[in-house]
């Protein structure tokens, strides 16, 4: 807000169109540029062979549906993909991540209901490496009611992910629902602390949702967005563009 007060003081105009101008400038300025992907090929970076991706967030934001979607880009692209159940604590997860496995023509791996987390991800990051998979997505539990066992556990998923690929998890996506405004924040907090998240995935930017709440945790959270939901199709996954999203904001 200061500096668009800066800027129309500084320059003494204002009509509408102009005013839109700065602020879309601004906003545009404020959503943190996304560092990869941004073209939307879905090459994997720096030849990492198995590339891995933990998705984590709240259940009920659309979490699975974002893996589903994102396997289904990747093996688009030519890409081999191995889905890890390591949500084992609601039998929910791991039945829709098996109908998005089938559904996308991949495998997943899993364990009974209960199971260890990090044994899963460990389970599929061996399987993908001896089967030499591209790309590794792993599925984790979204309770935040216990904010000390969700830090321990996604410490421990990383600890043993990285007892087989040094570097893993390459990337980590906090998946947020756009429409739920506030809470959003507060997910984002509780995930940031929990975990080093370094890519968001916003979902329901379809309909009525503008999500105006992805310029606010892009920004406090200096995290990168890097896909948008915008529907319920299986290639209604979209890498984020900023320019269109705040035109999309505008009406435009």
């Amino acid at each position: 807000i200061e500096r668009i007060e800066e800027r129309v003081m500084r320059d003494k105009f204002i009509n509408a169109a102009e005013l839109d101008k700065i602020l879309k400038e601004e906003i545009t300025a404020l959503l943190k540029e996304n560092e990869a992907n941004e073209d939307g090929d879905f090459e994997i970076p720096g030849n990492v062979k198995p590339y891995v991706i933990m998705v984590v967030g709240v259940n009920g934001v659309g979490k699975t549906t974002t893996i589903g979607k994102l396997a289904h880009k990747f093996k688009s692209a030519g890409k081999s993909v191995l889905l890890g159940a390591a949500d084992t604590f609601r039998a929910a997860a791991i039945d829709q991540l098996e109908i998005w496995a089938e559904r996308v023509g991949i495998d997943v791996v899993k364990q009974k209901m209960g199971a260890d987390p990090a044994s899963v991800a460990f389970d599929t990051i061996s399987s993908a490496k001896a089967n030499n998979i591209d790309v590794v997505i792993i599925d984790t539990a979204g309770r935040l009611h216990n904010k000390v066992n969700l830090m321990n556990e996604l410490s421990k998923i990383k600890s043993v992910m990285q007892k087989i690929v040094s570097k893993a998890p390459h990337e980590v996506l906090l998946v947020l629902d756009g429409s739920t405004g506030q809470n959003a924040f507060e997910q984002a907090k509780q995930f940031t602390k929990a975990t080093e998240v370094t890519a968001l995935a916003i979902t329901k930017l379809d309909g009525s949702a503008k999500g105006g709440v992805v310029i606010g945790v892009s920004d406090q959270f200096k995290i990168p967005v890097k896909y948008i939901g915008i529907g319920e199709g299986i290639d209604d996954l979209q890498p984020f563009n900023r320019e269109a999203f705040v035109d999309s904001l505008f009406g435009k």
